[in-house]
């Protein structure tokens, strides 16, 4: 059958010489061909995510014609504007893969507003809302390495696209014909015909405009005297980040000249993730050289930030996107109450994977914390939420454990433009009052305890990978640990039982130990690995850091 696939795409007039090169080269390699062919990508809450290449199993400009055509016959389903929002960042082949999904979407008479420009997720979150779009399509695989592309799917109200959605979708991408099934018209013909519009300055201006009148303590950023390192990481970053940085005061700002503008092959950082340090190495590097106050980086689609902090002994430190969540929320908090901008009834979301210390940060300053499935478009659904009761200023602030952070309501995912400006903002008010960030955090940690959080990951590659993975999170719901590391666990909960975590149902595992740490267990939803949450509490780093090693080898053997 495999075969039979590979026989017929490589008959068919590819438009793309690099998919027809691929193909010719792995003639007569069973193994090469039965990886591109015998499975499809499959499209499900997150989009598409996988590596450029020819096949069903790869990202191409067929498999995204197909799933847009799966997209386009759902709006067609939905009333409204029938209109599509589409932006794409630096990763290779983007622009053609949003231009060809624009082209799919006309020839189905559906109105496209597309970016004349490479621009981050929170962009296209925002032009979905301001449009009135019934969907929206951003092409990225955010922080995976070069080799990947992907194809988020965006709902009408700028959040993922939901389950219930996303399964009509699949079903009609299962439907239609990988190479002949969907509608298609060439962009130039789009624009022609008036089908295809570019994003207009206004919708761009209403988004800055919407960030910058999130500022806590508007103003002070132009007399703090903020010394920053910036690093787009090659990605979508430098325009709208620094174009808000500057708006607000900040001009003292040094770019990583080797990640500066936009490169698909990220050639100086393998992995251009915010969380590992290689990808922050070159930008601490610098820091160092120019004294800097603080270091900061955002992914190539510009919607997960993190930094590094300068200490009192003159070196820079990472900062998690735990710490940096638990440092936002305290800084808006005391920052909005001081200014009597604090809404009644305050709201901030943070993920269920992420950090306890984040509530007892809420409970000091009166803000009811809730708690969504991982996934912002979980956070996004808490803001609909207080949306439809008239009550959306009551949210102040939403973030996950993986470097996601949002402050209003204005779009409904995770914006790293937001919190490179409010991190800033926050490290120029330390600065003017002597103080830091890195001496904040170690006043809340003084006040609160020494929480230690930290992720392992568990990679299963290969077809058989998702198999692996169902099989072990079924021994453990078949055969619950007792106890972990000698402490017995106290409490397991399965979040596929929504009646007992009254939240959507996840493939997710959490055991509660009986000196109260955490372990959580969970598959990711975008790539073949097992992700392992710890969080331990000690009375200092060296003792909440040796649980969480010791937790980490007794769980090592369940996923051998």
């Amino acid at each position: 059958m495999y075969q039979d696939d590979y026989r017929r795409w490589l008959d068919h007039d590819l438009e793309d010489v690099d998919l027809k090169t691929e193909l010719m080269k792995i003639s007569g390699d069973d193994d090469a061909i039965k990886e591109r062919f015998a499975v499809a990508l499959k499209f499900g809450t997150a989009g598409l995510r996988g590596t450029l290449g020819a096949g069903t199993n790869r990202m191409n400009i067929w498999v995204v014609r197909q799933a847009t055509q799966g997209v386009a016959d759902w709006v067609k389903t939905q009333g409204g504007t029938q209109t599509v929002a589409i932006a794409y960042d630096s990763r290779l082949k983007g622009w053609n893969f949003a231009r060809d999904a624009a082209g799919v979407l006309a020839a189905n008479g559906i109105h496209v507003r597309i970016y004349d420009e490479l621009m981050p997720v929170p962009a296209l979150s925002f032009a979905t809302r301001y449009y009135n779009c019934n969907a929206g399509i951003m092409v990225t695989a955010s922080h995976n390495p070069a080799q990947y592309n992907g194809y988020k799917a965006y709902g009408p109200d700028g959040c993922q696209m939901t389950d219930d959605a996303a399964a009509v979708v699949y079903a009609s991408i299962q439907n239609t014909d990988v190479l002949t099934g969907a509608k298609y018209m060439s962009f130039a013909e789009g624009v022609n015909s008036g089908m295809i519009e570019f994003v207009g300055d206004d919708c761009k201006a209403a988004l800055y405009e919407a960030i910058e009148a999130r500022q806590v303590r508007p103003g002070l950023c132009a007399t703090a005297g903020l010394k920053l390192v910036y690093s787009p990481l090659n990605g979508t970053g430098l325009v709208p980040v620094t174009k808000v940085l500057k708006d607000i005061g900040i001009d003292d700002i040094t770019i990583v000249p080797e990640q500066e503008y936009p490169n698909g092959y990220f050639t100086t950082c393998s992995y251009p993730n915010p969380e590992i340090y290689a990808a922050m190495e070159k930008g601490v590097e610098l820091a160092k050289e120019t004294g800097a106050d603080l270091m900061l980086a955002t992914d190539p689609d510009a919607d997960r930030v993190g930094i590094a902090m300068k200490c009192p002994d003159g070196s820079y430190e990472l900062v998690s996107g735990n710490e940096m969540g638990v440092l936002l929320l305290d800084y808006i908090c005391a920052g909005r109450i001081e200014k009597g901008t604090m809404p009644a009834n305050p709201v901030a979301v943070e993920s269920i994977v992420s950090t306890p210390l984040a509530e007892k940060v809420a409970e000091h300053y009166g803000v009811e914390l809730r708690h969504t499935l991982t996934g912002f478009k979980w956070i996004g659904d808490q803001i609909a939420k207080l949306e439809a009761a008239g009550e959306v200023d009551r949210f102040i602030f939403g973030f996950e454990e993986s470097y996601g952070y949002l402050a209003g309501p204005y779009v409904r995912d995770k914006d790293a433009v937001i919190g490179s400006m409010l991190i800033c903002e926050m490290a120029a008010y330390y600065r003017s009052i002597g103080s830091s960030i890195k001496q904040r955090l170690e006043e809340i940690y003084a006040e609160y305890g020494r929480y230690l959080n930290k992720v392992d990951s568990y990679e299963f590659p290969g077809l058989s990978g998702m198999d692996k993975m169902a099989g072990i999170m079924a021994s453990l719901r078949a055969d619950a640990p007792k106890e972990f590391a000698g402490k017995a666990v106290v409490k397991v909960t399965d979040y596929q039982d929504t009646e007992a975590t009254g939240l959507p149902k996840a493939d997710v595992l959490r055991y509660d130990l009986e000196d109260g740490a955490v372990v959580i267990v969970r598959p990711s939803g975008t790539e073949p690995k097992i992700k392992t949450y710890f969080t331990t509490k000690g009375a200092d780093l060296a003792e909440a850091q040796a649980e969480k090693d010791a937790l980490t080898e007794a769980i090592k053997p369940l996923f051998a």
